[in-house]
């Protein structure tokens, strides 16, 4: 009698634990099943209005998709907007526009216009969106931290670098402002320190 009880006892409490978990299980289950119910309803409106209703739905899901891009756009926005006063005077100096650069390459930068201080650079086979870096030798710098490019700006050249594949994009840009400083660099070279002073 006693061994009966004992197993009976050891069968109940396997179902007494289970049962204690089973609330926690019915509320996470309780979306699936109103999910589920909510399917065979669906299926009846496609198989009663043909289709009108897949167009609904192609529709919807599209407008879902539209407002989802669109949330990620504002919330790039959003963390886009921490500009420092320092990094918008640096934007001011950046050259825009088409820039030759060697082997017949060009660079493409353009100002965004709604969000001053970031930048647009495309060109054959990649395009970054870029924003001023503070440095400490006065060159400019752009980055796109999330594509791993990096635009530098001294006064007689440019350069666009892929930081993530180690390698140049772009090199020797100009744009008319640094032919101008290159060209009175070649007629005026900088003097060296081993030079003679001058008297």
């Amino acid at each position: 009698m006693k061994a009966l009880l004992v197993s009976a006892l050891l069968g109940l409490v396997p179902g007494l634990v289970l049962a204690q978990s089973a609330p926690a299980n019915s509320d996470a289950a309780t979306p699936v099943h109103k999910k589920a119910a909510a399917k065979p309803v669906a299926k009846k409106k496609t198989i009663a209005n043909g289709k009108h209703a897949k167009k609904t739905s192609a529709a919807s899901s599209r407008a879902e998709l539209k407002s989802k891009a669109n949330q990620m756009a504002s919330g790039v926005r959003a963390a886009d907007a921490a500009l420092s006063q320092a990094e918008l005077d640096i934007a001011k100096q950046v050259y825009v526009g088409e820039i030759p650069c060697e082997l017949g390459a060009h660079v493409n930068v353009s100002a965004d216009a709604a969000m001053p201080g970031y930048f647009q650079l495309d060109g054959k086979g990649f395009r970054y969106r870029m924003a001023p870096v503070a440095t400490t030798t006065g060159a400019v710098r752009l980055e796109d931290k999330v594509g791993g490019a990096v635009w530098l700006q001294i006064a007689n050249k440019s350069m666009l670098m892929d930081q993530k594949h180690g390698q140049r994009l772009a090199d020797d840009c100009k744009s008319p402002a640094q032919v101008a400083v290159a060209e009175s660099m070649k007629k005026a070279p900088a003097r060296s320190l081993l030079d003679a002073p001058a008297k």
